[in-house]
């Protein structure tokens, strides 16, 4: 698999310039797209959406976008996957951080797409590590984080760790920045260019986990 990061600039843009190479797999980090009006985009005003599912088509990719929604003026954090030209569906950042403008939505999801299964997070959902858990307990075999500005070293302490834990590839996009984790909590890559591209060596490892716990005590039975 061979993935494409925009960390810098718009979808439009990286079009239009002719330096757009082959790639399975797209990030787009924030600010690649506009603001995705639902209302605006359901009413044919808008075409944020459409501008991705296009480039999926035309690059015969799938894409993962880093946008802001807008859902009747309660805003989110949110990332927006298309695949040869269909939207998959919009995950959007699960937690809310002290008053933060921008809203909390609902669930996570793994995607069924021609490169695999991809679990996606949105922002700070990174600090949670259940979350991430889940998705590679689900079948995740690459889980993507769409991040905004990155602060100091936390977020790649976290990114892996994660994949150290729970045994999957995490890459990340962010504002200026993309980088990525192997299965051992390796640094496999990072870079500020954009675009670049990485592929990441596929490892698929199970092992045999043994621990003792007290508790789930059940009474023998009397004979």
């Amino acid at each position: 698999m061979r993935i494409g990061f925009l960390t810098a600039g718009s979808l439009f843009e990286l079009e239009k310039s002719g330096r757009a190479e082959r790639a399975d797999l797209y990030c787009l980090s924030f600010g690649s797209v506009g603001e995705v009006n639902y209302e605006k985009e359901v009413r044919g005003e808008s075409g944020e959406l459409e501008e991705v599912a296009l480039f999926s088509r035309n690059f015969d990719c799938t894409v993962v976008a880093g946008c802001y929604t807008d859902t009747k003026g309660i805003k989110r954090r949110s990332a927006v996957v298309a695949e040869r030209g269909h939207i998959l569906g919009i995950s959007d950042m699960t937690t809310g951080f002290d008053g933060d403008k921008y809203k909390c939505g609902s669930g996570i999801r793994v995607y069924e797409t021609g490169v695999g299964r991809l679990g996606v997070l949105v922002g700070q959902d990174l600090y949670f590590p259940e979350l991430v858990r889940s998705l590679a307990q689900c079948g995740s075999e690459l889980i993507l984080v769409m991040y905004e500005n990155l602060g100091d070293s936390l977020e790649q302490v976290l990114l892996r760790a994660d994949a150290f834990r729970f045994g999957v590839p995490v890459c990340m996009c962010a504002n200026g920045y993309a980088q990525a984790a192997d299965v051992g909590g390796r640094l496999a890559f990072a870079s500020p260019c954009s675009p670049v591209y990485f592929s990441p060596r596929p490892l698929r490892e199970y092992h045999l986990v043994e621990t003792r716990l007290k508790g789930f005590h059940k009474p023998q039975e009397l004979y």
